[in-house]
């Protein structure tokens, strides 16, 4: 009896065995042929259930994971945030002609939000107080590149977020076949070299001349038909405070003096306020890859966790770190400068991201993640669309993905691919991130 059950027991290791040099000989075999160089991926997937790791390629390399970051900043801040916290504007009445705008730092604040905050203001206002404390005036992040000053998926962001950080510009072909017309209804400051003529197609090309002056636009190409663009703001205080300047001109207030600042004090009495609810802004995050919220909140977080009265991403940082230790994650080796991972200086593990989802399998936050068909998942991996919730990431030459994978025999895996090879365009990349998912799925 006894060497039947040694018997069956050394068959059954086998089996697990061969099972497993299986796995990792196809996984192996997809990588391979693509061509990506081995040092360039980093690759780690996990059983949820026994918490081992079922196949790791370079898994404890440093690499940039791109947005992929939000996967595990994100549930940091909801942590802290957490679900009943409002972005909050606010507009209190000081005395019978003075009045203070409270701002919250709001990435979905609208010029029709400040309008509707100032409606009841009377026309005897002889001076508006801001509270801008909320956020440091840090409005880019560290290591984000210079060159994507004219990225409108990397706005500058603080205090002042309105309108997206965006300004609009509208371009109109001409009537007598000369330079287009180009409507700028903000009347943001704006110098612009207009080189865009009548074409069959609509092919324009944006940048700004810092060489000139920071509000130096250079438009050139052709425009087919009227054509909406937008540029990033690179002065949010100066875009706020010439909103608010015509939303009052509509209402015929005219100041005698400049907006000035001032804190928020007990005294004040709350008027009106423009409230934007925290899900919206987690969903956004996760299914959208929002910078400009995810960077928001990473501050305002790190101010709550400080319970400090201003917010800035080395308190969001020292947050993120801090929720590592408490968790007995492991993040001596990483490091993160942003809460959204467009810097070039964060650096992680694969192991370290499959370790972070193992942690927050149950984590609600994570719901929100997009399914094939939602989100950055919009055109991949539709035939598993119930089987994966998952984010992306892409930065220059870097792609990846992470999130949970359920596989065909019913398992449940935690899994993160990062790939930064500059030889492979970014859809290669992302072909080979779904070949490895779809064996993944059919094979774990």
């Amino acid at each position: 009896m006894k060497k039947i059950f040694l018997t069956l027991l050394f068959m059954f290791i086998f089996i697990l065995n061969a099972q497993a040099k299986t796995i990792k000989r196809d996984f192996s075999t997809v990588i391979n042929d693509s061509g990506v160089d081995i040092e360039s991926i980093a690759v780690s997937i996990k059983d949820l259930d026994s918490g081992k790791v079922v196949y790791s390629l370079n898994d404890k390399m440093l690499i940039n994971p791109a947005s992929v970051q939000k996967i595990y900043t994100t549930p940091v801040i909801a942590d802290v945030l957490g679900y009943d916290y409002k972005l909050n504007t606010e507009i209190y009445k000081r005395n019978e002609s003075d009045v203070l705008i409270k701002l919250g730092a709001d990435p979905y604040l609208t010029s029709k939000d400040l309008k509707t905050l100032i409606k009841n203001v009377d026309k005897s206002l002889q001076t508006v107080y801001i509270d801008d404390s909320i956020l440091d005036t840090k409005i880019w992040g560290e290591g984000w590149q210079w060159d994507d000053d004219m990225n409108i998926l990397m706005p500058r962001f603080g205090a002042y977020n309105l309108d997206k950080n965006l300004v609009k510009l509208t371009i109109v072909p001409s009537q007598d076949g000369q330079f287009a017309t180009i409507m700028n209804p903000t009347k943001y400051p704006f110098v612009i070299f207009n080189y865009v003529k009548n074409g069959t197609k609509t092919d324009l090309d944006v940048h700004r001349d810092n060489a000139i002056s920071p509000n130096t636009l250079m438009i050139s190409g052709t425009v087919a038909r009227p054509t909406t663009i937008y540029i990033p703001n690179n002065n949010l205080k100066r875009y706020f405070d010439m909103q608010l300047t015509n939303i009052l001109a509509e209402k015929n207030i005219y100041l005698k003096t400049n907006f000035i600042f001032d804190k928020q004090n007990e005294k004040d009495v709350l008027v009106e306020e423009i409230s934007h609810d925290i899900n919206t802004a987690y969903s956004d995050i996760l299914k959208n890859s929002n910078n400009l919220i995810s960077e928001t909140l990473f501050k305002l977080a790190g101010r709550k966790y400080a319970n400090l009265a201003t917010g800035s991403d080395s308190l969001g940082i020292k947050m993120f770190n801090d929720y590592c230790v408490k968790n007995n994650i492991d993040n001596t080796r990483i490091k993160i400068v942003d809460g959204s991972g467009v810097s070039k200086n964060n650096l992680v593990s694969a192991d370290f991201v499959t370790n972070f989802l193992e942690l927050n399998k149950t984590n609600k936050i994570m719901d929100l993640l997009p399914k094939p068909g939602e989100g950055t998942l919009t055109h991949r991996m539709l035939p598993i669309r119930d089987n994966l919730r998952a984010k992306t990431g892409t930065l220059s030459d870097i792609s990846s993905i992470a999130g949970y994978l359920t596989s065909k025999s019913g398992k449940k895996f935690a899994f993160c691919i990062i790939i930064n090879d500059i030889k492979l365009s970014n859809s290669d990349k992302k072909m080979l991130e779904d070949f490895i998912i779809r064996e993944a799925y059919i094979r774990l």
